[in-house]
């Protein structure tokens, strides 16, 4: 073993736990222990803190340094760190650049084995920037999905439709379905695909969903709804066919508009003055706009439609009834 390949080899094992006692990584490495101190020495020169440990087992363990020298990765790492970083415009803050550059970085000096995995996974961020995928999702489950878009063969799969966050039994049926994009939108990855059994788009959540093998056959691509993927994920979650809140009203609320903006979500705010401003927001329903208003707790006047007024009425009468009601003990 030529001494480079004995220093990677000897950092790759310092990363994979916290105390490594010196005399069990020279039977790893099959050197002698003065070896692994002059190797150990040469890594300290190259930037790597470690530390020596005391004790009858005395060893080493690699800490934080000054400096981040080089890190190495095994292949599923290095994957989840690319996928990461494709996701990165979706996160915002300003690291939009860094995470492309970082990304060009990682993917030169990939092995092609390596590069072919990352190139089928193309992910789509949809939603706010700080939004973020949180689901645990199997990186095995993710590559699964990306090869089968990538080769447009149809996918099989058990899908749990009510999931575990639900707190009921798993319930798993059988779908056959034409992959077609990987989003992360919510905190959680979907896969966006044509269902052969219903005949219709579908957005499923990842984490609920178990893959069979073998694939089917090959398929033609489709077009998908709103012509392209965010608008489709957009309008789903929207409850829609189309990328539009099926209910918008305008109200003016006796705020100053800069108290407003940071709760307008996707409104629009129109300052009416020093004290008062506009807010135009929509919803799934008139009940659920109107009671998106009531989080500024001040008050405010119906603009239109009426329909909202209506809402707000309704709503004022639920709660009052429900205020009246006897809490006694």
């Amino acid at each position: 073993m030529t001494t480079t390949s004995r220093l990677l080899n000897l950092l790759s094992l310092l990363q994979t736990r916290r105390d490594w006692p010196g005399s069990l990584l020279a039977s790893r490495l099959d050197i002698s222990d003065r070896t692994v101190r002059r190797d150990i020495d040469r890594l300290r020169e190259m930037g790597y803190s470690i530390h020596a440990t005391m004790g009858p087992d005395g060893g080493y363990r690699l800490d934080a340094g000054s400096e981040l020298p080089p890190l190495l990765f095994d292949d599923d790492q290095t994957v989840a760190v690319a996928i990461a970083l494709q996701a990165a415009p979706g996160i915002g803050g300003g690291i939009e650049e860094a995470a492309i550059r970082a990304l060009g970085t990682i993917r030169q000096v990939m092995p092609s084995r390596l590069r072919r995995r990352l190139d089928a996974l193309e992910v789509t961020a949809v939603g706010r920037p700080g939004d973020a995928a949180l689901a645990d999702v199997s990186l095995d489950v993710l590559v699964t999905l990306a090869n089968s878009i990538r080769d447009r063969e149809v996918l099989r799969f058990d899908y749990d439709a009510r999931g575990a966050d639900d707190g009921q039994q798993q319930t798993l049926t059988a779908r056959r379905v034409e992959p077609h994009h990987l989003v992360m939108s919510h905190g959680r990855w979907y896969l966006v695909a044509w269902d052969l059994d219903h005949d219709d788009w579908r957005l499923y959540s990842v984490d609920r969903l178990h893959p069979r093998v073998p694939a089917g056959p090959r398929y033609t691509p489709r077009a998908v709804p709103g012509g392209s993927v965010d608008e489709f994920v957009s309008a789903r979650f929207k409850g829609s066919d189309i990328n539009e809140w099926p209910c918008r009203g305008t109200v003016i609320v006796e705020l100053p508009a800069r108290d407003v903006l940071p709760f307008a979500g996707d409104g629009t705010v129109v300052a009416l003055g020093e004290h008062r401003c506009s807010l135009e927001a929509g919803s799934w329903s008139w009940g659920a706009l109107a009671a998106s208003y009531g989080r500024f707790e001040v008050p405010m006047q119906v603009v239109g439609p009426a329909e909202l007024a209506t809402a707000f009425a309704t709503l004022a009468q639920r709660y009052a009834a429900t205020g009246a009601t006897d809490h006694g003990s």
